[in-house]
């Protein structure tokens, strides 16, 4: 837990309980809480505090606060999704790096033909295990075009994406918003756009429904435009294709677009290093128990490897790819269904391969404790300690996501917000629209680190879990 040495250096744990830092620093755990209030926290004798906040207390009473560093056996363990994010291709070696197929996610309105574009595209490119056989869905697939693979993420919406952007999870290279031809953009195609681009991964339109009489694509190209994506047959950036699913209409050229934007983004991985990735999907099957859809991002899952993600823990009992055809190893950027899970694993965690599953258990047990701990933590930052970091210098950007009662007191209060930004101080509002505060707004603040302004709207219950 921690250790008092004999010069008042006192070494302290990352989170503990209040009882636990009386009984290190040999004093009343009424003394503790006492201090705690005159700082103005308050807390009970169980209740978990972080390293911060004790070391704030020590020093109060008169020790050398220090914190404690892990033990080795558990450097396979991340201090969270980020830092295991960050060691998806942190110490790589250039010289092992090898092209990766790209990972794609398709966002748009629910009514524009994104699940038939999908579809489509599948049925073209995928051919089944067995002619009449039930495809395995995973979530997740790939497909084959001119001898290059693109793997397509099947997520139920932008949502979706990002709910797993706020778990630390970034599995998409590239983002295709589909937006129909004879609609035009809408307010869930605006959405889908500010959570692409807070993820900051390059957008393709595919214009679908080009077939309809009603079909209007340089409208669409306007509206497109005055949002920043401008057409490149317009002189921008924005690769646009028009396509029609139901027609099976430039689907190629779509593929095309896509290998096109991969080249420039110099996607590569090494297949050679012990697999790291994301958990697409968690599953709890009667006869095969706990499971797992997972996208290996870096290195090579292979049938044995013991692996952690999140709070889960085991070893690879079995992998099938997205058609159920068992497989022996999955290298980068490929979707498979993994069996011999100690229990579902949350979508969004990120999983990583170790040394044995008793280390796995290990990590495992540890990331239990201290999510149990953050959930008993109090929140310690209020607008008006923001408002202090803001004059102090501490705060050099601020995003902010903006939801007001109706379209016409946006843009008024867009204004005022753009007005806080100086030269020591960057405002981004990433997304504004009329509407209540949803749990999507939410884990759209959380992935973004960002700060939601509701005016004359209320929270949506499940924002409030």
């Amino acid at each position: 837990m921690g250790e008092k040495t004999n010069n008042r250096v006192v070494i302290i744990p990352a989170s503990l309980t209040v009882r636990q830092l009386a009984q290190l620093l040999d004093v009343s755990p009424i003394d503790v809480i006492k201090e705690l209030m005159n700082n103005g926290i308050m807390a009970h004798i169980n209740q978990q505090i972080d390293y911060d906040t004790a070391a704030i207390v020590a020093a109060e009473m008169g020790f050398e606060p220090q914190e404690e560093v892990p033990p080795e056996t558990e450097e396979a363990e991340a201090e969270g999704p980020t830092t295991l994010w960050e060691r998806l291709y942190a110490g790589e070696d250039p010289s092992k790096l090898r092209p990766r197929p790209p990972v794609v996610t398709v966002l748009g309105h629910v009514d524009h033909g994104k699940t038939s574009l999908l579809d489509a595209i599948r049925r073209t490119n995928v051919v089944a295990a067995e002619a009449g056989g039930i495809t395995q869905h995973i979530g997740a697939y790939q497909v084959q075009h001119q001898g290059r693979t693109i793997t397509f993420l099947d997520t139920p919406g932008h949502e979706a994406f990002t709910a797993m952007r706020a778990r630390g999870a970034q599995t998409t290279d590239i983002a295709v918003l589909v937006v129909a031809a004879d609609d035009g953009v809408m307010p869930q195609t605006v959405e889908a756009i500010n959570h692409a681009r807070a993820a900051r991964v390059p957008i393709i339109v595919a214009l679908n429904k080009i077939d309809k009489p009603n079909a209007q694509p340089d409208r669409v190209k306007q509206q497109l435009s005055e949002l920043g994506l401008t057409p490149d047959d317009w002189g921008g950036n924005t690769l646009c294709v028009p396509v029609s699913a139901k027609k099976r209409i430039g689907l190629e050229d779509l593929l095309e677009a896509i290998i096109l934007v991969a080249d420039e983004q110099n996607i590569r991985a090494n297949p050679d290093r012990p697999a790291v990735g994301t958990i697409l999907e968690g599953h709890l099957d009667r006869t095969r128990g706990p499971s797992a859809t997972v996208l290996v991002q870096n290195g090579t899952l292979r049938i044995g490897d013991a692996m952690v993600a999140g709070t889960v823990y085991g070893r690879v009992r079995q992998m099938l790819d997205e058609n159920g055809k068992p497989i022996k190893e999955a290298p980068p950027s490929t979707p498979a269904l993994v069996l011999g899970l100690s229990d579902v694993p949350v979508a969004g965690d990120m999983f990583e391969v170790v040394k044995d599953e008793r280390t796995a258990r290990v990590i495992a047990e540890k990331r239990k404790e201290e999510r149990r701990a953050r959930a008993m933590a109090p929140s310690l930052l209020t607008l008006d300690d923001l408002s202090a970091r803001i004059r102090e210098g501490e705060v050099k950007e601020l995003n902010l996501i903006l939801k007001a009662d109706v379209q016409g007191s946006i843009e008024p209060i867009l204004s005022s917000l753009e007005k806080l930004g100086n030269k020591d101080l960057r405002v981004n509002v990433i997304h504004a629209a009329p509407g209540n505060i949803t749990e999507s707004d939410v884990n759209l603040a959380i992935a973004s680190k960002a700060i939601i302004i509701g005016f004359q709207v209320t929270v949506d219950p499940a924002a409030r879990r």
